[in-house]
């Protein structure tokens, strides 16, 4: 775990840096589709006024990565718009946002998340994996870059 990065959640000042850093790693690898510019422009009322959250890894003071929950029940949540700068990875950045998540998760009665990606993220299919998701069936029409959807029990 790196000390040098703080998990902080979402706030009006800071509501910028989820749609920066998603664009970064959207445009590099697929498209930004209509679904990522409505949540991204917009994220108060499409992920935290529904009931999700959003948070952020502040690395040297500066937002360097994001990570949301997206309410799909009471108890299921989406891990969904994870990012982290092409300037810091590889130091353990992502790894920290899922284990806040998951610690997040036990302490809000969250008893399942799931996340949608694609096969070609070898690297966060791997960080997936190695932290307990399960690939299960993948139902169309939710992302056109999906081609993989996993879940992982938190209780």
């Amino acid at each position: 775990m790196n000390s040098n990065v703080i998990i902080i959640p979402f706030s009006d000042t800071n509501s910028d840096a989820i749609k920066t850093l998603n664009l970064e790693w959207l445009t590099k690898y697929f498209k930004v589709e209509p679904k990522d510019e409505m949540v991204l422009s917009n994220p108060k009322s499409e992920i935290i006024d529904k009931g999700g959250f959003i948070f952020y890894a502040q690395y040297q003071g500066s937002i360097v990565g994001t990570v949301s929950l997206l309410k799909i029940d009471e108890v299921t949540f989406e891990l969904s718009k994870m990012a982290v700068s092409s300037s810091v990875q590889g130091i353990g950045i992502g790894k920290q946002m899922l284990e806040h998540c998951f610690e997040f998760s036990k302490h809000n009665n969250i008893n399942k998340l799931i996340l949608y990606s694609n096969r070609s993220l070898q690297s966060a299919i791997h960080l997936y994996t190695k932290y307990g998701f399960k690939e299960i069936p993948l139902e169309a029409g939710i992302y056109e870059r999906a081609d993989i959807k996993m879940e992982k029990s938190i209780l």
